[in-house]
Formats: C-alpha cells, structure tokens, sequence
C-alpha cells in the first residue's frame, strides 16, 4: 500500500508546480520528460505520483482512482538487453496493481504475466505485456502512466525496437497511456533522432524542468532527520548549508546529516564549507552533478561570473549569472586542476574512459562505435566512408547512411567530449578528406 513508501509521508503540496505541469500532459494523452541535475529530486517526485494518496487526491480528486502511476527504476535494468526491459515492465505493472491494493486487476494481470512466460519467447512475453494495459485501459478504464526513473542508465543500450513497443502500446490505449520520463537530459538531445522517431510526437519538448531547491521537500527531510535523531541543526547553520548547497535537496540532506553526526561547532561559513567538502556522501553528490556536465558546461561553471547557458539555467545551476551551488565551484576547480582530466581511453573492458572516469555510459550505441573507432585510430585522417562502415556496419546495408547523418552524429558526440564543440579539440574535420582525432 502508499503508506510504506516513504514517499507516502511528504506533504501533499510537494512540487506542486511540477507535478501540475506533468498532469496537463498526462491528461492530453501525451507523455513527457522530467529533466534535473542528479540529486535534485526526480526519483522522489516519480514516488509522490507512484505512492502519496494525499497528494494525488489534491491534483486529481476522487479521479485519482482512475490513474495508475507504476514506478520503474531504469538502474535495475542497465545494459540488459529489450526482452529483459519487457519483462521488467510487465513485471513492475503486475506488482503495482498488488501494492495499490487492486486484487481483481492484479489477478487478472498476474495470469496474463504467467502465461507470457511459458513459452519463453519474447514476442509472446510483449502480446502478454500489450493484453495486460489492453484489459486495464480498455476493459478497467484506467489511464496508465508508467514512471520510467533514471532512464538515462538506459540509453547506452537503447535501440528503435523499444520506443516502436510503446509506440504499440499507446496506439492500443491511446489517451490513457502515458510515459513520463526521468533524464539528466531531454531525449532529443542525448540520442538519434531516429531511434526515437516512433514516439517522438508524444515526448518530444514535452519537458518539465525540476529546479534544485524545492523548499516544501528540504523542510520536510530536515525536519524528519531531526525527528529521528532527536537532534536539532542549528538555525544559522542551516541557513549557511542552503547558502552553499543551493537548496540542492541531496546536498541539503546531506549536510545535515554531516553536521548532526559530528556534532561540532563551526567557527563561521569558511569553517563549515571546508567541513562538508571532506565528507565523502557530499563529495559524491559533487560528483554525480559534475559527472553529468558535459565538458563545456564544467569549464563554463569554473569562470562564475555573467553565467548564460539555457540548460544550466532551466535546471537551476545558473541563478542570476552565478553559480548556484556554491560547494560545486570549489569541486570543480578541484576537478579542473587533475593532470589528464580530459585524456580521453579504451580499458581491457572496453569501457571509454575520460581520465578515470566512464564516459560510456552517456553515449549511445552509434556514438560509442563511433568515439572506439576515432580512439583506435588516433592521428589517422578517417575518411567518412571508413567512419560509416565501422559505425554501421552491423546494419543490412550502409548505403542509406548519409553524410548528414554522420555529421549529426559528430556533432552530438562533440557536445559529450568537447570543450566548445563548435570549435573542437579532439575531433577534428579534415575538409575534404574526413575525421581525425587528436589526443
């Protein structure tokens, strides 16, 4: 039931801007993407829709019978392959319906899921998958909304076949079919245009940004660790943790966290930042914010000062031409400083590496193939009939590869390794000739 998610005890006006904006969407029978820096609540507001009833009752009154919200963290599945994506799908809608405690629908769907996986064969697994929302949307008259969390653990492995499967799906129930999904990044702008072309005019800039700091939530998880701990954080000095985490709900908690623990006092701010920057959760929050920053936007965040970039802005990391997160700019000046930060590697795994970081994991199929080849073959000028057959080699034929397709594939890698993609270091175009990439 709702109430033994933790998510359940969050006040019911807990992004309510938010989660009225990704309500429109639903409600036009469309689906959406909710895009944020780690750590800045995604997962927590996908939990609110999946598993606060308070809260749905205040957006959607008594209707809120009629949405089904499943959660799905996308992290469980990563690099597994389309058959064990469905199955994970099909899964976690079956057990949704136990959890909400709707046992007729849950018999029914768990029955469906039994008798898909006799034969083991994946098409029948998604004609049982496509029969269990047929039977809720259409017989049960119920408006499926499937919360595809941390899909960006997902991309790398992507491919056409699973967005034409919900393609599928949303042409069965229409209107009452929705996805919404939880992206450091838009989908236009992380993959190929053609890999998402069968769902595209669903999703596409349907986008609900969440900012950093979302004041009702951090009150909440403050005053639940205090309650807990049966300690108290000093006012002034929660007031300097929102001044140097930015409000960032997971730096926030964090920090907290760190000060409780320890008890100490701090002499003034300067004391306290140098103590939270030695902690190791906070120091792997820091991370994960500025591992989800492509090159360009870490060396952009580095200057603080007359800050201007559309994305850093919409997610809340840029405020009125500074940076937000006051913790962050001395970790990215930490990171900026590392001898071969930006060198870029194969390891025995076959893992691309930036310095000691996987950068693999941000690229998708093609612009994987495409960063191994150039790696391989460092200071060779590759012509774009070479680039084109090691990229897509694995298809039927290349024949219907165009140069633009390949440029826009350049281009889309540039933005993940390069400084100023417009002006690129590594890979280098060789006019008239082809790519080459420099070290």
């Amino acid at each position: 039931m709702d109430n033994s998610h933790f998510d359940s005890l969050y006040p019911d006006n807990s992004r309510f801007n938010e989660i009225e904006k990704i309500l429109s969407f639903i409600k036009e029978g469309s689906s959406c993407q909710v895009i944020s820096v780690p750590g800045a609540g995604r997962s927590n507001l996908l939990g609110f829709l999946a598993y606060n009833h308070k809260l749905r009752i205040k957006h959607l009154g008594n209707d809120q019978a009629k949405f089904h919200f499943v959660y799905l963290n996308f992290s469980e599945i990563k690099k597994r392959p389309l058959n064990e994506a469905t199955k994970f799908i099909f899964l976690r809608l079956v057990d949704s319906l136990r959890e909400r405690g709707m046992n007729s629908e849950y018999e029914t769907a768990n029955k469906f899921f039994k008798e898909s996986l006799v034969l083991k064969d994946e098409l029948v697994l998604f004609q049982g998958l496509k029969k269990t929302v047929d039977f809720l949307a259409l017989e049960k008259d119920l408006t499926i909304i499937f919360l595809f969390d941390r899909f960006e653990d997902y991309i790398s492995i992507v491919d056409g076949e699973f967005f034409a499967n919900l393609r599928v799906l949303r042409n069965r129930a229409k209107y009452k079919f929705s996805i919404i999904f939880s992206l450091n990044r838009s989908l236009e702008e992380t993959i190929e245009a053609t890999l998402m072309s069968d769902f595209y005019e669903f999703v596409a800039g349907k986008i609900v940004y969440l900012p950093i700091y979302d004041k009702t939530g951090v009150d909440f998880r403050i005053s639940y660790l205090q309650k807990i701990t049966d300690k108290i954080v000093d006012k002034k000095i929660l007031t300097e943790i929102l001044e140097l985490t930015g409000g960032h709900s997971n730096l926030m908690r964090l920090s907290a966290e760190a000060v409780l623990a320890t008890g100490q006092k701090f002499e003034n701010k300067l004391a306290l930042r140098k103590f939270l920057l030695e902690q190791k959760p906070v120091r792997s929050a820091l991370f994960a914010i500025w591992n989800s920053l492509t090159p360009s936007e870490q060396n952009l965040l580095t200057k603080n000062s007359d800050l201007k970039e559309d994305y850093l802005e919409n997610v809340g990391l840029i405020k009125n031409g500074f940076l937000a997160i006051s913790l962050l700019y001395d970790y990215l000046k930490e990171k900026a400083s590392l001898p071969n930060r930006n060198r870029y590697s194969i390891n025995e795994a076959g893992e691309i590496l930036r310095g000691e970081v996987v950068l693999s994991d941000k690229l998708t199929l093609l612009e994987y193939k495409l960063m191994k080849f150039l790696l391989e073959n460092k200071g060779k000028i590759l012509n774009k009939e070479e680039v084109i057959n090691a990229v897509w080699h694995e298809g039927k034929t290349t024949l219907g590869v165009t140069d633009q397709a390949l440029d826009q594939l350049v281009f889309r890698l540039r933005k993940k390794i390069e400084e100023n993609p417009n002006s690129p270091s590594y890979i280098q175009t060789i006019k008239g000739r082809g790519f080459k990439f420099i070290d």
